[in-house]
């Protein structure tokens, strides 16, 4: 009997928790929701999205984000270009050429990244990366696009390695084996049978890599030069969704147009970052589906 009592106790516990992180999670979106919509009293929706000039000092005020839009959207894809390469042919080196007494120590350091604070990243973007980017391509500010970039992709390698290589090893040996003794190389059963095998898995990494990097603040407030302008080259200072939430709502009047403003910019993000997730968690149903019927 007290057996049963304190598994009872556990369970309630448990739901507890669980329903708690639900609740909070709806008190978010809700707080969230209701302190911006009063901005759109004042623009509509889609000139709040496709203005193209952010002044809210100004009288009377432009909240115009398809500059932070544009940056965002810009700083992610580029972060895409040097993480998804580095960390899929990193994933292909630790899965198949790494022996595996150094794979036990390799990964688990590379997933080490993952938990180094933001702000870290932001003082070495600031203070060694930029003044670098300066001098390399004798440019006013290293602080720009290209570093956001940069330190981004870096940020999100530890996240599309980790999971790229657990959907490379998850793809069944049998077929490795049977690519080599049909006459392939190594590297033709990699890239003609594992790699489209786990194509579904990669992808998955990729899109929760662009999920890390576009909902990134800290580390894009301090290198990417805070100015909101058309991202029309990657040298330019820029400012993404995040860091205008960041710089600016500490020095905004509660209540004020400007103040719910930035709660609608807020809106505008989480809904690119919940498109980025049902993705994510779509070809992640779907690349398990696969798995297991081949097993």
């Amino acid at each position: 009997m007290p057996g049963k009592i304190k598994e009872k106790i556990i369970k309630k516990l448990l739901f507890f928790f669980a329903l708690s992180s639900v609740f909070f999670l709806a008190g978010i979106v809700v707080i969230l929701f209701l302190e911006g919509f009063p901005v759109f009293r004042e623009v509509t929706l889609w000139e709040f999205i496709s203005g193209r000039e952010w002044y809210p000092y100004w009288d009377p005020p432009d909240f115009g984000i398809l500059p932070l839009i544009s940056a965002s959207l810009v700083v992610t894809l580029g972060a895409m270009l040097v993480a998804v390469p580095l960390g899929v042919a990193s994933a292909i080196f630790i899965s198949f050429i790494l022996p595996r007494k150094w794979k036990n120590i390799i990964k688990p350091v590379t997933e080490i990244l993952a938990s180094i604070p933001s702000v870290i990243f932001g003082l070495f973007g600031m203070l060694i990366l930029g003044p670098f980017l300066r001098d390399l391509f004798n440019l006013p500010t290293g602080l720009s696009a290209l570093n956001a970039m940069i330190m981004l992709g870096i940020m999100a390698l530890p996240t599309i390695l980790s999971l790229s290589e657990d959907a490379l090893s998850a793809v069944s040996g049998d077929f490795y084996s049977a690519s080599l003794a049909l006459g392939s190389t190594k590297w033709e059963a990699i890239g003609r049978v594992i790699v489209p095998s786990a194509t579904s898995g990669i992808t998955t990494a990729v899109i929760l890599g662009m999920g890390r990097a576009i909902g990134e603040t800290m580390t894009v407030l301090m290198v990417s030069g805070g100015a909101a302008v058309m991202p029309t080259d990657i040298f330019r200072a820029v400012k993404p969704m995040t860091a205008t939430i960041a710089a600016e709502m500490g020095e905004t009047a509660v209540g004020s147009s400007h103040y719910h403003a930035l709660f609608g910019i807020g809106i505008i993000l989480f809904f690119i970052t919940l498109f980025f997730n049902i993705i994510a968690d779509f070809l992640t149903q779907k690349f398990k589906a696969r798995v297991e019927g081949r097993l």
